[in-house]
């Protein structure tokens, strides 16, 4: 191991010595751009913002400047959309093609691939669907003009659910992460539905006929093998303005342009790795050191086809969405929090709010229904035995995240948007999602604190095995640790448990004990 360490030290630096400070800074980063604890921070400061602004003397302004006009002008007709609209319509498609992405993502290679595998957080979203819709209209049922909300407290704001579970590292076992995951992309997939068949307005068909055309043509381009972006992108421009004509909300067609999108590679890879290493052999025989590399023609040549190659190698789908996720979580999503998160305080008292009927739905609908709904349908599942809990995680556990699935948030706003015509009805709607957010993301991030805890007391270190386990170090399990806020303190005899833990290939995660003296106790 010191050996390997030694020879990996005297290898040279891919970037030369005045560079280098500039690539640490460029990885710091897109670290923190593709962090979720740090999207969740930024909305959530969005949403702080939004309320305060609500509440004090700057908000005629800032509504004036969220309604003012937008537009261009074409052949005398003037096209317009106010600044809200333009965030609630168009940047959010944007965030649906991000959603869109994800799903496609888990249905190809992720964790609806296998649908047992799938099968306990896919109920388990169904679960927290339908409780929620129950307690919604217990309390909204005989009520016409608010009984159309019985979406709102069904959807679960998935970057700020996780990003709260984030914050606990690796204290807790990462089935729990990929049940919560699963569980807010089948959660997405409902609430798309839902949005697409019972929010929209009378549907034109003539528009639903051109968007449908459109998404032919989208298909094709697929089938066809064309791995360019640039076709696609203009064709999702188009069906987003036949979506927004057709009275079925814009955003929906962010969904359909990304399940079009290639999430293959026009690249043969097992080709490319014979193809690659020729061309480094070749730019090694044709390097100089001693000549300028701008006069190193061989080397540079080389150099460009491997790029070139190496850059399709990436599939269209990821590369679209590794550069829009910083621009969605840091950007779209906080704009959406500051000009949707507002609720005017005054006059607000706690009588009047657990008196409104929507509050009350909503309200309980995240905060006990979602976690009733998720536990009951898991609980179900895992007794008739079609599913069993993941590796190394307890009902606790399931609990904690059950209990975070009630974070609704962007997506309860947004469909409090659209289920709503009443501003007062709106606003009610609003207190509920940020009141039963902020309540069942404590609950639910102690819930699993508590759990962490009583590990820790027991010794026990949720370890995940890294690809390539054999060249994995204690000194790698505690950088990247360290990278994660945690900090640990293991003594020397704990260090061999843990690397033998990471040199078990047949396991993705382990349980390690860390204090042989309480094993032996126990």
């Amino acid at each position: 191991m010191a050996a390997a360490s030694e020879e990996r030290n005297t290898e040279p630096s891919i970037f030369i010595d005045e560079v280098r400070g500039h690539q640490a800074r460029y990885k710091k980063i897109l670290e923190f751009t593709h962090s979720a604890t740090k999207s969740a921070g930024i909305m959530l400061l969005a949403a702080i913002a939004a309320l305060v602004i609500a509440n004090t003397g700057a908000y005629e302004a800032f509504e004036h400047l969220i309604h003012q006009e937008i537009g261009f002008v074409i052949g005398g007709t003037a096209y317009t959309m106010s600044a809200g609209h333009i965030i609630n319509d168009i940047f959010m498609a944007v965030f649906f093609l991000i959603v869109g992405l994800e799903i496609k993502y888990e249905m190809t290679v992720g964790e609806l691939t296998n649908i047992r595998q799938a099968l306990l957080p896919i109920v388990a979203a169904c679960g927290g669907v339908l409780a929620p819709i129950v307690i919604y209209l217990l309390f909204n049922i005989g009520h016409p003009d608010t009984i159309h909300g019985w979406g709102v407290p069904t959807a679960t704001d998935i970057a700020f659910a996780l990003g709260i579970m984030a914050l606990l590292g690796n204290r807790i076992p990462a089935g729990v992460r990929v049940f919560l995951s699963t569980l807010a992309v089948a959660d997405d997939i409902i609430a798309i539905l839902v949005i697409a068949i019972f929010y929209g307005q009378a549907p034109s068909f003539m528009w639903l006929a051109a968007a449908a055309g459109v998404v032919v043509l989208l298909l094709l381009l697929n089938r066809t093998h064309v791995y360019s972006l640039v076709p696609y992108l203009a064709l999702g421009v188009v069906l987003w303005f036949c979506v927004f004509m057709s009275g079925v909300h814009s955003t929906i067609a962010g969904v359909l342009l990304a399940f079009t999108i290639p999430s293959g590679s026009r690249v043969n890879l097992r080709g490319f790795l014979s193809w690659s290493g020729k061309k480094i052999r070749q730019a090694y025989d044709s390097f100089n050191p001693d000549e300028p590399v701008i006069g190193q023609k061989d080397y540079m040549r080389n150099v460009k086809n491997l790029s070139a190659i190496a850059a399709q190698v990436i599939p269209p789908a990821t590369r679209l969405e590794h550069k829009l996720y910083p621009w969605v979580y840091f950007l779209v999503l906080p704009l959406f929090a500051l000009t949707n998160a507002d609720v005017h305080l005054a006059g607000i008292d706690s009588s009047m709010l657990f008196g409104d009927t929507v509050f009350m739905g909503v309200f309980f609908g995240l905060l006990l229904g979602k976690p009733i709904g998720i536990m009951l349908f898991s609980f179900i599942v895992v007794k008739t035995k079609l599913a069993s809990l993941p590796t190394n995680v307890s009902w606790t556990h399931m609990m904690g995240a059950a209990i975070l699935g009630g974070v609704g948030f962007t997506m309860a706003i947004f469909v409090a948007n659209l289920a709503y015509v009443d501003e007062t009805h709106i606003a009610m709607a609003k207190a509920a999602i940020l009141s039963a957010s902020t309540v069942a993301g404590i609950i639910g991030f102690t819930f699993l604190l508590i759990e962490a805890k009583a590990d820790a007391k027991r010794g026990v270190l949720y370890v995940t095995s890294p690809e390539g386990a054999d060249n994995a170090t204690f000194a790698d399990a505690e950088a990247r640790r360290a990278s994660e806020g945690i900090i640990d303190t293991f003594g020397e005899e704990d260090q061999a448990e843990v690397q033998e833990a990471f040199e078990d290939r047949d396991n993705r995660e382990v349980a390690v004990q860390l204090n042989p003296e309480e094993l032996k106790k126990g």
